[in-house]
């Protein structure tokens, strides 16, 4: 992040942020970044904040966000974005978690004593209103209750240095407790190197920001990549499928990262016309089918890049490339900046094709989660490769096949079942617009198949036509025992699927009904 700094430093009165506001958008240029950046840097050392003070920044993507984060890394403290619109117990839980020094709200929270002010009130945090003072042209830090920094020193103002924890994050929590990944400027620097590498990103791009800023997909590649190379972004306080293409070419962006469900919508939605000239569409953060994958090139007249990433590797870890070389819809490309391994249980690689647990080492990957020893000692191979717990295989030009979460994949009397290879078939339905299937328990085999359904608008689907189709598709035992229809698939609030939130809702209806 020093290597940032110094990037943002070097790009002058280059646009490097457009916030679409109504009924005026604000344009910011390096200049203008670097300079409110170290403004607000003097400010959070003015109230203590310094080396290691965790800072949980709980406002929605917009330019305090951005300022807010940078200077707290270049002040050597923690940052910690959350979600905005957790409610109180899940506050608590984070500002608990890391023992934050202070959290950041929206303009009025104090006020309207908020779930996140209520939440640090409870362990005595400092709670500031961080917001954009459009009277001042400054983003204010508006301290409202000192908590535990009240007759704290002032810092001096510091320089962030590449092995200090600049962000902490918490991994999903799927199968246990959250666990607190670090990431030091070090980890974050090198993926943004490793995505400007990989989409040939230059100061003449411009992305729109649609992921959440409390999510690493968006953060590091939305936003830390493109000030890295003296790029710019577009950043509405969130995603509007109504907006989304009016934003993009009115301020001239010419790609966008985002999950699958945010392509989908897009899809549902007319395109815009004249088109605009997209120089690539990045997937990642869930599977994304090939159905869809061949629909949005086809509407948006754009490469579409599938990428594989995690908390744990400060987001990228694979990506398919872009043209001329090989895009392969259902896999998630090549290593970047990284290496990648297929190993077994014991920790050898696997031959070209075997499937096993995907491993991978490198700069970006995190030395290990805060406070948690036995997480730590089950989390890396005895070659130091991060064990992602998912599994998969390399195809002959050693692109990366997931196969499925190793703990997700179904087992049925003996046969492992992948459930990203059952989505993938039924998504390419012509009636069905999501599928997520996930293991049943069953007497005879032990797990069995079923298979959670969104159908496309006015289409019509029973269990039996379903179950028939994919008959013909796929082996015998791999026909679901039971279709679950839904109208909306359950997703987390950064719009991934969780099969195991997905299992959950569905077997708590009654018995699956077909839809007529």
């Amino acid at each position: 992040m020093a290597t940032l700094k110094s990037s943002v430093n070097g790009a002058g009165s280059s646009v490097a942020i457009i916030i679409p506001s109504k009924p005026a958008s604000l344009t910011v240029t390096y200049q203008d970044l670097l300079a409110e950046c170290s403004s607000f840097q003097r400010k959070l050392a003015a109230i203590g904040i310094t080396r290691g003070s965790p800072v949980s920044i709980a406002v929605v993507n917009s330019y305090e966000f951005i300022v807010s984060f940078l200077a707290t890394s270049w002040q050597r403290a923690t940052a910690a974005p959350l979600n905005p619109a957790y409610k109180q117990d899940e506050f608590e839980f984070y500002i608990d978690d890391i023992k934050s020094a202070l959290v950041l709200v929206p303009r009025g929270a104090y006020a309207a004593n908020a779930p996140s002010v209520r939440a640090a009130k409870r362990f005595n945090a400092t709670i500031a209103e961080c917001y954009w003072d459009a009277a001042k042209k400054e983003v204010a830090l508006d301290v409202k209750d000192l908590g535990q920094l009240k007759g704290a020193k002032k810092s001096a103002v510091l320089d962030p240095q590449p092995d200090d924890v600049a962000l902490v994050l918490h991994t999903s929590g799927t199968t246990s407790r959250p666990k607190v990944v670090p990431l030091t400027h070090r980890n974050l620097t090198r993926t943004m190197k490793n995505i400007q590498n990989t989409y040939q990103l230059t100061a003449k791009d411009r992305t729109m920001l649609v992921m959440p800023l409390f999510h690493v997909h968006g953060l590091l590649c939305a936003l830390l990549a493109p000030l890295y190379c003296g790029g710019s972004m577009v950043v509405p306080s969130k995603f509007s499928a109504s907006d989304f293409w009016q934003d993009f070419i009115t301020h001239g962006a010419n790609w966008y990262t985002a999950v699958p469900t945010i392509h989908q919508i897009l899809l549902k939605n007319p395109a815009p016309s004249p088109m605009p000239e997209i120089r690539f569409i990045r997937s990642c953060s869930s599977p994304l089918s090939p159905t869809v994958f061949h629909q949005l090139e086809e509407k948006f007249k754009a490469p579409v890049l599938e990428a594989y990433a995690m908390t744990e590797a400060a987001h990228q870890m694979t990506s398919n490339p872009l043209p001329p070389a090989k895009r392969k819809p259902g896999t998630v490309g090549l290593g970047q900046g990284v290496e990648v391994k297929i190993l077994n249980d014991a920790g050898d690689e696997l031959p070209q094709g075997g499937e096993g647990e995907i491993c991978i080492r490198g700069e970006n990957v995190t030395k290990g989660y805060l406070n948690n020893a036995t997480a730590n000692a089950g989390a890396f191979t005895k070659g130091g490769f991060f064990r992602t717990g998912d599994q998969g295989k390399k195809d002959e030009d050693g692109y990366i096949i997931i196969t499925g979460r190793i703990k997700e994949l179904i087992n049925k009397a003996g046969e492992k079942i992948s459930p990203i290879e059952l989505d993938n078939v039924i998504t390419s339905h012509p009636a069905v617009a999501e599928a997520v299937s996930f293991a049943i328990p069953d007497e005879l085999y032990g797990q069995d198949i079923a298979v959670a359904i969104v159908l496309k608008p006015a289409a019509k689907l029973t269990q039996e036509e379903l179950k028939n189709w994919v008959s013909e598709k796929l082996a015998k035992f791999k026909i679901p025992k039971k279709v679950y229809f839904t109208e909306v698939m359950p997703k987390t609030a950064t719009g991934k699927i969780q099969r195991r939130i997905v299992a959950e809702t569905m077997q708590k209806q009654e018995a699956p009904k077909a839809k007529l």
